[in-house]
């Protein structure tokens, strides 16, 4: 049977001791007093059974198995020290993995992704889009953007933005008509669908234009290809504010009417919270923050 190793401890003692070759000034390295230094290396050498220092009256020098001993555990402490270095700096460096909704990330997050690697060149930011809320603590992802109401327990959660919803179209639909003066007038043209809640006979119920049929009219499942049927000319859509707000910015989308409809849900940046406190997770959330113009 292999003798049993001696612990961390002992061991950083006696690397300290041995560097100085004084009980002394190791002590004071190690914060601890001269007598716990002098009785965790006599504990030492009975585990041993072998004495590692000769002590003389005014030196200390290292026995033939005390300095057959030093070098390795002095070259396995800088190991281990590096390895937690590297720990620790791949905290604040390397890749970050963010998972959130296609839709989002087309619309909002990638267009905005060069000002923050302006800001971090030290980080590599790394997409992975997908509708499904995966385990955070299990897969590969450090962090995501969420939406829904935030409800989302043993994860840390700050709200990013909330939203709310309006009929969006091109201004070439505006100009060819037929008019877009009162919602009523969308009964004359063709309305585009997406797959989440908050649908057009929501909005049309709350513009009061019950009347018009809200059921006609073409679909998709993800909410960037609506943004992109409404660029397109295609009709009106019922725009969702984070997602149409640099296609209004830029005049490629305009709102016809002031009626807005809020919405239930709202963006959440979320983390494990054994991890939230990272140096690159944190710097993140808080560029998506600043970016949102969430306190």
């Amino acid at each position: 049977m292999p003798h049993p190793l001696p612990s961390l401890d002992a061991l950083r003692v006696f690397e300290a001791a041995a560097r100085h070759l004084s009980f002394t000034q190791a002590a004071d390295e190690l914060h601890v007093t001269q007598a716990a230094v002098s009785q965790r290396i006599r504990s030492l050498e009975e585990s041993l059974g072998v004495p590692l220092f000769r002590r003389l009256n005014r030196a200390l020098l290292l026995s033939d198995d005390g300095q057959a001993l030093y070098q390795p555990v002095r070259d396995a402490l800088d190991q281990m020290a590096d390895a937690v270095e590297s720990l620790h700096a791949g905290d604040a460096t390397g890749v970050l993995t963010v998972t959130t909704m296609d839709s989002f990330a087309a619309t909002w997050l990638v267009p905005r992704l060069k000002r923050f690697r302006e800001r971090h060149r030290e980080i590599d930011v790394r997409i992975s889009t997908s509708d499904e809320v995966i385990d955070l603590t299990r897969e590969d992802v450090d962090m995501a953007v969420r939406y829904g109401r935030g409800d989302w327990p043993q994860l840390d959660v700050v709200r990013l933005m909330t939203e709310e919803v309006f009929p969006v179209c091109s201004p070439a639909l505006v100009e060819r008509g037929p008019p877009l003066e009162k919602p009523a007038d969308l009964a004359r043209h063709t309305l585009i669908h997406d797959s989440l809640h908050e649908n057009w006979r929501m909005w049309l119920l709350a513009a009061g234009a019950p009347q018009v049929d809200a059921t006609r009219g073409p679909g998709y499942y993800l909410s960037n290809l609506v943004v992109q049927a409404a660029v397109a000319g295609e009709g009106v859509a019922l725009g969702r504010s984070v997602l149409v707000a640099d296609e209004l910015a830029s005049g490629r989308l305009v709102k016809p009417f002031d009626v807005s409809l809020p919405v239930e849900f709202a963006y959440y940046v979320v983390s494990p919270r054994a991890t939230k406190d990272r140096p690159k997770i944190k710097a993140f959330r808080e560029w998506l923050l600043q970016e949102a113009g969430a306190p």
